[in-house]
């Protein structure tokens, strides 16, 4: 079931709602303090396949003379600012496809905006911001090219008042908690259904998942299964940072007890009380 989910299924919950031009003029009101109620003056333009690696754009749309790109994250990322630079290029130039850049006319563009909304189960601030000139291998005091992403952490307890201002931002996170802690308890399927019956009952996203209760299922299964998939692949990178540390301390206790007791390899380790089994593998790495 989850390996289907994943080939056909490269929406996510968060995504879909915000396909909704109601939510997302909401959720742009919540963060500019504005209160546009006609969703006529939004404007989807959101790159369908921005795809990098199986990344791709959430929404981006139009208002007001601006460019408004939104991202949810439950996996924490220092490359936000970059991935923003190679979508906002992208529909920059989309934006002027009818127009020349060596006119002698300026050639006006919207303003960017750039927000990431993490709710990931590891622990993040409240609100961060991320800047492209961090990616920089050479930093500069005033960079020539900057791009800031601005991230809300919008898990429970956090930016509350942001998400009173925004229903649909509180509402899918008493969805997600649902799931997540159902999913502890049981299998993910029924964890995810037991939630979206829960939520319908108590008003929580009722119409959204009345409407696309099946579709909304089969992305939480896969949404879920990938952020788990996810928390592991980083606790082995943890495991193995940590095991090659513990290596390379052995190994430089070695080469030093060698040094100073002038002693072989095989005498060190004895001293050490490196285990045996372990012995070929530290004279290889010794270059004996």
């Amino acid at each position: 079931m989850t390996d289907k989910v994943k080939r056909e299924y490269k929406d996510t919950v968060f995504r879909m709602g915000m396909k909704i031009p109601e939510n997302a003029l909401a959720i742009y009101n919540a963060l500019n303090g504005t209160a546009y109620s006609d969703v006529r003056m939004l404007e989807y333009n959101t790159l369908q396949n921005a795809i990098y690696m199986n990344v791709k754009n959430d929404v981006s749309f139009l208002i007001a003379s601006s460019m408004n790109l939104y991202e949810h994250q439950s996996t924490y990322t220092p490359n936000m600012p970059l991935r923003d630079l190679m979508y906002v290029s992208d529909l920059y130039q989309k934006y002027i496809k009818d127009k020349t850049i060596y006119s002698s006319r300026l050639i006006k563009i919207p303003t960017p905006h750039f927000v990431v909304f993490y709710n990931g189960t590891g622990e993040q601030p409240e609100y961060m911001e991320q800047k492209i000139s961090d990616c920089f291998e050479m930093p500069e005091k005033e960079p020539e090219l900057e791009l800031k992403v601005r991230i809300y952490n919008i898990n429970l307890g956090m930016n509350e008042s942001l998400k009173e201002r925004c229903p649909f931002l509180k509402e899918y996170m008493i969805y997600v908690d649902k799931v997540r802690n159902y999913a502890e308890k049981m299998r993910l399927k029924e964890a995810v259904e037991l939630a979206v019956d829960e939520c319908i009952g108590e008003g929580v996203l009722r119409e959204f998942l009345l409407k696309q209760k099946n579709e909304v299922v089969k992305m939480s299964i896969y949404e879920y299964d990938e952020e788990r998939e996810m928390k592991l692949i980083r606790q082995d990178e943890r495991e193995m940072g940590i095991q090659e540390g513990v290596m390379s301390g052995v190994l430089q206790s070695i080469r030093n007890i060698m040094i100073n007791m002038n002693v072989v390899a095989q005498e060190a380790m004895r001293l050490l009380g490196v285990p045996q089994e372990e012995w070929d593998m530290y004279m290889k790495m010794l270059g004996k």
